[in-house]
């Protein structure tokens, strides 16, 4: 039967191997409330964050069309980076810190070598984040992906007090906007970005751009950067009324989502230097700034909204910290 079946497209060994290798790296990120470890049909987790009035906060996500940069480069490992690291980032803005994360891998043809990688680059970013890669689930599905391709999905859950949730319902006219830097495209506009490096331009991912000093696939599979730990010490004193993750619709989208109705925003766009990656893109393909700036981050990665007061205060804090940040604008 497992020839067969085997024959049919499903190697049920190459999936048992593939968990050997995971659970290794799965039990090097787990925290004090993990319970069970992989391999049980659910995974455990013991709430005791020492939080007061907890809440607890999920999201999930994927990757994207960055995937398809992937395969062709032949690197896996910074997928599984960048899918903690959205995850973690789209948590945060509402204050929380993560406890754990699962994820689901589906593929036409398992590759234990392939799946490690993607696992390993999920595991040490969750080690970064202090967050227990509690389970997930591998899913060969023949004829429904092509040989090499598969799709990868994160989830995860994390914690905040009641009374620390980031909701933007305070925020006024007069508030500051605070922008982070992005490490580069993050995991969004690939679908465009492919367009116009490997369709337009007719490159690949070894074809080196000077502009760039690197290669595409080096610029584009740059890993999507965590905030949590830039961030935290400033959920901890209070000030921070509201934080925009800039993923799919780039400022223009997702600033809005943590404003009250009625007000907007105005950005100087003075106050930063575009990164030469988004330049070289809306060259080459000819794209108006407001579309690159529905479909790129252009640079910014997490916008923070603080009173003015605590503004100065935030970016001192964060330039004592080594971080680049910038006043990019205000609430109007």
């Amino acid at each position: 039967m497992s020839d067969q079946y085997r024959q049919s497209g499903v190697d049920i060994d190459a999936g048992n191997e593939a968990v050997r290798r995971i659970k290794s790296l799965a039990r090097a990120t787990y925290t004090p409330g993990v319970v069970s470890g992989v391999g049980s049909f659910g995974g455990l987790f013991k709430l005791d964050a020492g939080v007061t009035d907890p809440v607890l906060v999920a999201s999930a996500d994927g990757v994207g069309t960055k995937l398809k940069v992937a395969f062709m480069a032949g690197v896996h490992d910074t997928i599984g980076v960048d899918l903690v690291n959205h995850c973690v980032n789209d948590i945060l803005v509402q204050g929380a810190s993560p406890l754990f994360f699962l994820d689901y891998l589906a593929t036409g043809r398992l590759t234990p070598d392939v799946a490690e990688q993607i696992v390993r680059g999920m595991a040490a970013a969750c080690r970064e984040n202090g967050c227990a890669l509690l389970g997930g689930e591998t899913a060969e599905m023949p004829g429904f992906y092509r040989d090499g391709e598969y799709d990868v999905a994160g989830f995860i859950v994390g914690v905040v007090s009641q009374s620390r949730i980031v909701d933007g319902r305070d925020v006024v006219a007069g508030d500051v906007l605070i922008a982070l830097p992005s490490s580069g495209l993050h995991t969004n506009g690939y679908s465009l970005a492919r367009q116009i490096a490997f369709e337009r331009l007719g490159l690949g991912v070894d074809s080196y751009v000077p502009e760039l000093g690197e290669t595409v696939g080096a610029a584009l599979l740059r890993p999507h950067r965590s905030y949590l730990k830039v961030v935290q010490p400033l959920l901890a004193e209070g000030g921070i009324k509201g934080m925009a993750h800039i993923t799919g619709g780039g400022i223009t989208e997702n600033l809005p989502r943590t404003l009250p109705e009625g007000r907007t925003f105005s950005l100087d766009r003075r106050s930063w230097t575009i990164p030469p990656l988004f330049a070289w893109l809306q060259r080459a393909g000819a794209i108006a700034d407001a579309e690159m700036f529905r479909a790129f981050n252009m640079g910014v990665g997490l916008i923070l909204v603080c009173a003015e007061d605590r503004a100065r205060h935030a970016l001192a804090s964060l330039t004592a910290a080594g971080e680049r940040a910038w006043r990019l604008g205000v609430v109007e």
